[in-house]
């Protein structure tokens, strides 16, 4: 046996904010929204797509935030897309933890992205 790689990461969002997930996930970050399976279309939800990588949004009844779960997104033009986040109402602040690494935190409807 042998793992080959991720097929896609699945992260919890609340009911009934699909319409916010795609203008943060497809307006704001330019991901791809990809079309689920019609058997899980009535689950809710949204699938999007970066790259050869998918992060599913599926819908959880008792909705909690993650604080530490998170897609950690490659950049290029971080400093274009910490603007774009702020002009469209996002916090996103800067992130020295790690110094040789240029870091950024924002949180959508779900969950806090660095």
């Amino acid at each position: 046996m042998k793992i080959l790689g991720f097929d896609h990461v699945q992260l919890a969002m609340p009911k009934g904010r699909e319409t916010e997930a795609r203008a943060f996930y497809v307006s704001l970050l330019g991901l791809t929204e990809l079309q689920k399976p019609p058997e899980l279309v009535g689950r809710g939800g949204a699938w999007f797509q970066c790259g050869a990588l998918q992060l599913h949004l599926g819908v959880e009844a008792e909705f909690r935030p993650a604080k530490k779960a998170h897609p950690a997104l490659r950049v290029e033009g971080l400093e274009d897309l910490v603007a774009s986040l702020r002009s469209a109402g996002f916090q996103a602040e800067d992130d020295t933890s790690v110094p040789e690494i240029r870091r950024a935190f924002t949180e959508d409807l779900c969950l806090a992205i660095a």
